[in-house]
């Protein structure tokens, strides 16, 4: 089963010299699961201050700075993982150190058919981005399967394009917001809740991982995703940083 991971941390919690501790600590997690073949990408992302959400409305596009949501933790990584079941991506995100000041969410990935196969990571000096969308998931639903089905082939269809001009990286949704886990370690002590991280009207229901120009490009492809009329989509920047794989 594949999952995402999402690390969710108060960014000011961090000293330098603890982040890049936390970056040592959380590569030799993605080697040992290289290891095993359940490795399938990870990186932390730019600070929130670098984060831009788009929304389109009545056909206008509205893009302001900042993240979708203000919350007091902030989401500051990803990582992507293929184990057996919940329990292991549980165990995963245990070993995580933001798990000891944060929250680390876990997502199982909706195995969409017809996505371009998941591309090489390496940039090229590009600029790699992330594209987090977020779904009014009562609309979706009210709206029914067909909708729903249309909208997914027309995400599809973009993905497809970008595959052609050498910017697709990887992309997929993910399952409803109700099959979240998230994990945080207090005092050494494990603690699991049912639900994602933070509770909002719209919640995440997929991904894209980009190879862009730069950031205006980034957001005229969020604009494009038909999530966007409906929901949010928020545009961060990926820290390259050199896993040892």
């Amino acid at each position: 089963m594949k999952y995402m991971l999402l690390v969710y941390s108060n960014e000011q919690a961090w000293t330098p010299e603890e982040w890049k501790a936390c970056t040592v600590e959380s590569s030799q997690v993605c080697q040992d699961l290289h290891a095993r073949g359940q490795f399938h990408g990870a990186s932390p992302l730019h600070p929130v201050a670098t984060a831009r959400t788009v929304r389109i409305r009545e056909g206008q596009r509205l893009i302001t700075d900042g993240p979708f949501a203000e919350t007091h933790e902030q989401l500051g990584g990803y990582f992507f993982i293929d184990v057996p079941n919940l329990d292991e991506a549980i165990a995963v995100a245990v070993r995580l150190p933001a798990a000891k000041k944060g929250t680390v969410e876990i997502r199982p990935l909706f195995d969409l058919q017809g996505l371009p196969p998941k591309a090489a990571e390496s940039t090229g000096g590009a600029l790699k981005v992330i594209l987090l969308c977020y779904d009014d998931e009562p609309f979706w639903h009210a709206a029914g399967p067909e909708v729903q089905h249309a909208a997914m082939l027309e995400a599809a269809a973009v993905t497809h394009e970008l595959a052609a001009k050498h910017k697709y990286l990887s992309a997929s949704p993910l399952h409803p917001s109700s099959t979240a886990t998230s994990v945080r370690i207090r005092d050494g002590r494990r603690i699991v809740t049912d639900g994602p991280f933070a509770e909002t009207r719209e919640v995440l229901g997929g991904y894209y991982l980009l190879s862009v120009r730069d950031l205006d490009e980034a957001l005229d492809l969020a604009a494009r995703h038909p999530g966007a009329r409906v929901g949010s989509v928020e545009v961060r920047p990926v820290y390259e940083l050199d896993l040892g794989l």
